[in-house]
């Protein structure tokens, strides 16, 4: 499937993250597959997914588009969304249709910069559709400027630089779509519908990603006893 035809499939839709870690009660490449199914009976137009191994069983369940990450922490750096060329050769070989990356403006592993990471990426996978993970306007506009596909406002809230931001950060996502020529999907603290209406209707994201209030119940569970603690100690 060629960049257009995938871009067109998620384009206005919800995009929903099927990812659980090894600490969680969900995880393993065949549950996520379900989850995956289970997002595109209920009318998803895209999944992301982190690992090799989730990704390449999702693509045997369901048809749609999917996102590819893998999550790799380095003891010399605080970039840990598909971090390195060797996560990128991973994600390509398990049939990710895009795959996103950290693109702030942090160094990477091994003192790598964003720019010859990014060369070295496009040197051997020169279609590749590459999604930039951002925090903020400038590293949007940065990315969008070195070539990147597509600007995902993921990170905000998540750097340093950025922390206390309120989410979802439809003021970044607004200011990006005005001003970037390429898709700006919105990502990042959407937990209710009307915000993912307001997202891409409003807005007029390209798409939206949601993950935590979608595929992961016990913080699904957590939200819910939290609030019936609250109205307890309310009476």
């Amino acid at each position: 499937m060629d960049k257009k035809k995938i871009l067109a499939k998620i384009k206005g839709g919800l995009i929903v993250s099927c990812q659980a870690l090894k600490d969680e009660p969900l995880h393993g490449s065949s549950i996520m597959a379900k989850m995956a199914l289970a997002a595109k009976t209920g009318g998803a137009s895209g999944i992301r997914a982190n690992g090799a191994g989730d990704i390449a069983a999702i693509k045997k369940a369901v048809d749609l588009p999917v996102i590819g990450i893998i999550k790799k922490v380095f003891k010399d750096s605080d970039v840990y969304i598909t971090p390195t060329l060797k996560e990128i050769d991973r994600l390509a070989a398990a049939g990710a249709d895009i795959i996103a990356t950290d693109a702030t403006d942090r160094i990477r592993p091994h003192g790598v910069s964003l720019g010859d990471f990014y060369a070295g990426v496009r040197k051997k996978y020169l279609g590749l559709i590459l999604m930039a993970d951002i925090s903020t306007f400038e590293e949007g506009v940065a990315a969008a400027a070195m070539g990147f596909d597509i600007v995902a406002t993921t990170l905000s809230g998540y750097t340093q630089y950025t922390e206390g931001i309120k989410l979802p950060d439809f003021r970044l996502l607004k200011k990006l779509v005005e001003t970037l020529k390429i898709p700006v999907i919105a990502e990042g603290g959407i937990g209710e519908p009307h915000e993912l209406k307001k997202a891409v209707r409003e807005i007029n994201a390209f798409a939206a990603v949601v993950g935590t209030a979608i595929t992961r119940p016990q913080h699904i569970t957590r939200r819910f006893v939290s609030c019936m603690n609250e109205r307890k100690a309310d009476r």
